[in-house]
């Protein structure tokens, strides 16, 4: 009853006039900066993070968190229209979005997304909405050596989630990890692998990668290629409209990814782009045919999609109810409220429960203006299919240079995502896939920090990782998802060899 009343004292906060012009405002604004390559949400934040000096605290909060999931929306677009990620948490998309394009499915591949996004987010909001205190409590039970167990099992799921070879799988996250570690070393401001650039001591980049594993590669490679447009270019609504099999097919991914992504974005240090990953992971594990992924099925789009926007609502209980923001993103929202002398912790939910309960429900009035806004505009976005080759493509690659230069003004990045294109491109021939080198980049810089803090307040005890409970039980999943990949496997090599 109590939650209830909230809810409606936050439903009434948030339908004003101005908190609904901002939200507005703010989801409008991140879906086309998740349409556009490079540029994301974070960019778009830090520019009008100003402006909400002079906003009102909900309407700031409501603006601002409307653009960060406003651009898992639109990073899906570009994803699937020309095998572009608008973020990196889109990227698990291309795998199968992409090949519905190819196939022609483009429409009912964006409707779906925008469906299974809704979804997915509405999934996170209840979960938000119920479970926060809850969920702050269970976060604070994890420690370092916790996270540490959680980051491998998010490196061997990204193992499972190609049709190739494991070993091309396994030295793909490795390379990832390698370019992980080239910055300065958090703990002893060393640097490493920066050969005396001053342009890598930051590190290279998610966005650097993404861009250069999956966009310019796919450029590169239809680069001379014929290619026609599509047969229409207006659609209608029952040309979006999935089949009978679709909604069957993306009732079990949509419900599993909005929990999996619910559950990983409640946890500081992860979030939407883990959470897409091990979604894809568990849809290939669970189903009856691995071997359909990557081939163009909605099961490889609607999961993943679900679980990064989950995750995208969830990821405000850490960085409200803790004052632990996940991401940079979120330390920026965590920056624009403590700007407006609102301390985050536990008392925020007491102290400040108007503002707490305005900005779930801007959540859900946020996710219906995305629906009611993504539907109508699929049909612009498949007429960018009938654009020319020789057009697009300067196009898409002018977009990647000033996306990628307007991250830190460098034009140094800009020559290190070309050089990224040639290695995405010498892994597009070798046929390994470009995902798992992607997640090896972003879980291992995480995974060495908490494995070295974890081992420094052991007191330099290993044993730490098996001896604690929750870690304990995460590596055991791990080890039974090694065993059973190396079983399945076996049974597909016997396959193959009884058929030839």
């Amino acid at each position: 009853m109590e939650l209830l009343t909230n809810l409606g004292s936050g439903f009434a906060q948030a339908f004003t006039l101005t908190n609904l012009l901002y939200c507005f405002i703010g989801v409008t604004v991140g879906t086309f900066v998740g349409v556009l390559p490079g540029i994301g949400s974070m960019i778009a934040i830090s520019l009008l993070l100003p402006m909400t000096f002079y906003l009102p605290p909900d309407a700031a909060l409501v603006m601002l968190a409307g653009i960060y999931y406003g651009g898992e929306y639109g990073g899906s677009i570009a994803s699937i229209m020309i095998n572009l990620p608008g973020s990196a948490s889109s990227a698990v998309t291309t795998l199968d979005g992409y090949q519905m394009t190819l196939k022609g499915r483009s429409a009912q591949a964006l409707f779906l997304t925008a469906v299974a996004s809704f979804v997915g987010g509405s999934i996170g909001i209840v979960i938000l909405a119920v479970f926060s205190p809850v969920l702050a409590d269970i976060s604070l039970l994890f420690g370092p050596a916790d996270y540490f167990s959680v980051m491998v099992l998010g490196l061997v799921a990204a193992t499972c989630i190609t049709q190739g070879s494991v070993l091309k799988s396994c030295g793909a996250v490795v390379i990832g990890i390698l370019l992980g570690t080239v910055g300065t070393d958090v703990n002893t401001g060393v640097q490493r692998f920066t050969f005396g650039t001053f342009d890598l001591y930051d590190g290279i980049s998610v966005v650097i990668i993404a861009m250069g594993l999956f966009g310019l590669p796919e450029i590169v490679a239809n680069i001379g290629q014929p290619r026609h447009g599509p047969a229409k270019t207006s659609v209608r609504l029952r040309d979006m409209r999935p089949t009978r099999l679709d909604i069957r097919q993306s009732t079990g991914p949509v419900a599993r990814g909005g929990l999996l992504g619910s559950l990983l974005g409640a946890l500081p240090a992860t979030g939407p782009t883990i959470a897409s990953f091990l979604a894809y992971a568990l849809e290939k594990r669970v189903s009856r045919h691995p071997e359909r992924f990557g081939t163009g099925i909605v099961e490889g789009v609607t999961g993943p999609e679900a679980a990064n926007n989950a995750a995208a609502q969830t990821a405000f209980i850490p960085t409200l109810t803790l004052g632990i923001p996940g991401s940079a993103t979120m330390a920026l929202i965590l920056g624009a409220l403590m700007i407006h002398g609102i301390p985050p912790g536990p008392r925020l939910m007491t102290e400040h429960a108007d503002l707490f309960w305005a900005l779930v429900a801007s959540f859900w009035i946020g996710n219906v203006l995305l629906l009611v806004l993504n539907i109508p505009l699929v049909g612009v976005w498949i007429k960018l299919l009938s654009i020319p080759y020789r057009f697009l493509f300067p196009a898409v690659v002018c977009l990647t240079c000033v996306g990628v230069y307007s991250l830190k003004l460098s034009s140094f990045d800009v020559f290190l995502v070309l050089g990224i294109c040639g290695l995405g491109y010498a892994m597009r021939l070798l046929r390994i896939d470009a995902a798992p080198l992607l997640m090896g980049l972003i879980l291992g810089p995480m995974m060495e920090e908490y494995f070295r803090r974890a081992v420094l307040l052991s007191m330099g005890d290993l044993t730490v990782f098996l001896t604690e409970p929750i870690s304990a039980g995460i590596i055991v999943t791990t080890v039974a998802l090694l065993a059973w990949s190396a079983i399945k496997g076996g049974q597909i090599a016997k396959k193959l060899e009884h058929g030839g």
